[in-house]
């Protein structure tokens, strides 16, 4: 769903076990959804997915279950340029300010659909 502005991210809490909801952009290539941590690390809901894998994304009326992973810059580094390549080059076009440094700078996370 191309025109679809957010997703929707449940995690559960590292901390209190309770499921946690975030609004959040986010781009779609296959069967991968990926997102940009703007706080890096020390976001709780990659705090959330780094403790339990698992999540749900929902986008548009569609729920799905997922596993989440940290995409490192070193290890990962061509996934993560094509996440931050594909969550940029959807909102860019559409935001009044410069988003080039919160590319560089974000964390990308790649959210694997387990239901599509």
């Amino acid at each position: 769903m191309p025109g679809d502005d957010f997703c929707y991210l449940t995690t559960t809490g590292r901390r209190s076990g309770k499921r946690h909801e975030i609004e959040i952009w986010f781009a779609r290539a296959g069967n991968t959804v990926y997102l940009l941590a703007g706080a890096g690390r020390s976001s709780d809901w990659v705090r959330n997915v780094e403790s339990d894998h698992r999540a749900r994304v929902r986008i548009g009326d569609n729920s799905h279950d997922a596993v989440g992973r940290i995409l490192d810059r070193t290890v990962d580094s061509e996934e993560a340029e094509r996440a931050r390549t594909l969550v940029f080059e959807k909102y860019q076009p559409r935001y009044d300010g410069d988003l080039l440094e919160w590319r560089q700078r974000s964390l990308p996370v790649a959210l694997d659909l387990l239901d599509d």
